[in-house]
This record gives C-alpha cells, sequence and structure tokens, in this order.
C-alpha cells in the first residue's frame, strides 16, 4: 500500500547511462555498447595510419618502400605473376564487387528483405563514398617506379579495391550465414571472404600501383564501416523484438532463410 502524498519512484528512470548501456537486457544496452565500440576501436588505427600518412612519417615511408621495390623486382621477373595478379585486380575491382552486391540488394526486396536490403545498400554506398573523399583529403601520391608493370589513376591512400572488396565480402559474408548452417560451410564462406578481401589488396601492391599502408588502410575503413553498420542494424533488432545476434557466426539476419519478411 502506497504512502499518501509519496510518489512511486521508477528504478529504471534513476539508472545512470553507463549502467543502461551496459545492461544486458536493455534493449539497447550490453550488445550496442561492444558493437560500437568495435567499430570505433577498428576506427582509431585507420585515423592514426592517416595522420601517418599525411605526415610522412620517415619509418612508414621506408617500409612502404622496401615492400614496393621487393614485390616490383619480383613482378618484373615474372609476367605471369603480372599477368595473375593483373586478372585479380580487375575482377575484384570496386565495379564489378558493386554489380554483385547491387543483384544481391535486388534478390532481398524480391525476397521481402527490405531492411537488409537497406542495410547491404548503406554499408556499400557509405563506405564507397568514403573512399574517394578521403583520397581527396590525404592527396597521397602512387608509388613512382622507372619500370612500372601496371598504372591507375587518381591518389593513393586509402585503396579503392582494398576498401570495397572488404565493404563487398563483409556484406555478402554477413548476409549468406544463415545459409551456411554449422558445418563446413561457414568455414568456406569465411574462408572466401578473407581471401577475396586480402588478395585483392596484396594484388595492388604487387602490381605497384599502391603502397602497402594504402591497402591497409583500406581494410581498417571497411572493417570499420561494416561493424559501424552492423551496430545499427542490430540495435534496430533489439528495439523492434527481434531476438540478439552474433553476426560473426549467424549473420546480421538470420531470419532470412525461413522468413524475410522479418528482415
Amino acid at each position: 500500500m502506497s504512502t499518501p502524498g509519496l510518489r512511486t519512484v521508477d528504478p529504471a528512470r534513476h539508472t545512470s547511462w553507463r549502467s543502461r548501456r551496459l545492461d544486458p537486457d536493455h534493449s539497447l544496452g550490453l550488445r550496442l555498447t561492444l558493437a560500437a565500440s568495435a567499430a570505433f576501436l577498428v576506427l582509431v588505427p585507420f585515423a592514426l595510419l592517416a595522420l601517418l600518412v599525411l605526415g610522412a612519417w620517415a619509418p612508414l615511408h621506408r617500409l612502404d618502400g622496401a615492400i614496393t621495390d621487393v614485390l616490383h623486382g619480383y613482378a618484373v621477373d615474372h609476367p605471369v605473376w603480372v599477368t595473375l595478379m593483373r586478372v585479380w585486380s580487375e575482377v575484384f575491382a570496386p565495379l564489378p564487387l558493386r554489380a554483385v552486391a547491387l543483384l544481391v540488394v535486388i534478390w532481398l526486396l524480391r525476397r521481402g528483405a527490405r531492411r537488409l536490403a537497406f542495410w547491404a545498400a548503406t554499408t556499400l554506398v557509405v563506405g564507397g563514398l568514403f573512399g574517394p573523399l578521403l583520397k581527396l583529403l590525404v592527396g597521397r601520391d602512387r608509388p613512382d617506379l622507372l619500370d612500372p608493370v601496371a598504372r591507375a589513376a587518381g591518389y593513393s591512400f586509402p585503396s579503392g579495391h582494398a576498401l570495397n572488396a572488404t565493404l563487398a565480402a563483409g556484406v555478402l559474408l554477413l548476409v549468406f550465414l544463415p545459409y551456411a548452417g554449422r558445418g563446413v560451410w561457414r568455414v568456406v564462406l569465411w574462408v572466401a571472404a578473407v581471401l577475396v578481401t586480402v588478395l585483392t589488396g596484396v594484388s595492388r601492391v604487387a602490381l605497384g600501383v599502391h603502397f602497402a599502408s594504402d591497402v591497409l588502410g583500406g581494410w581498417l575503413l571497411g572493417v570499420a564501416v561494416i561493424a559501424a553498420t552492423t551496430a545499427a542494424f542490430t540495435s534496430w533488432r533489439a528495439h523492434t523484438g527481434l531476438r540478439p545476434v552474433h553476426p560473426a557466426r549467424e549473420g546480421v539476419a538470420p531470419e532470412i532463410e525461413r522468413h524475410p519478411d522479418d528482415t
């Protein structure tokens, strides 16, 4: 029985912001906080790397130069290797990857998974726009080689190929993980995503059109964008009452395999 003249105090209204963020039962609590923190922690090394590139930090410059010289020397002596790297770089260039991603977005829309399609499109568009903008802001020139085996236009940091390969591989992985089950196909998907991301970046350094730090910057930025948009998508899920998910194990929308309209 309540005492007249006294208001009932709702304990939830007086919990601190930090307590709510770290509360596992809160819809926007622990899981969102950890995901957003992961995105921030990935963005920090990218920002540090960008500052080192802008400041022309001597140790980074020497390391980039040494890696470029070794790979370029190997490329000059091995034309077959150059051909393989060119083919890989063209097949997994930003434009073909965006075309594949567009087909997946259309497929998701036809299945009724509108929110998942929006997440995929947003991740690719936002991440893709960051690349050219940062290239202009940093203004780093590409490697200047006496006997180049390939050429590319524009500025160098971050690598657009590495960025877009990371974005596309990450989006496709998180969309199709629900179809992989718990067996070997999950491993196959992860291996394929990592191979596409890594080899696409390596091909750009092997062809002498990017420094190693350009590729590293593209990878870091791509992972940060995926982590941020995934955090936003999983928070929306919690807010609408859908069960929490572990994106790395089951994708961002496990329901798509059975109930695409829920995503």
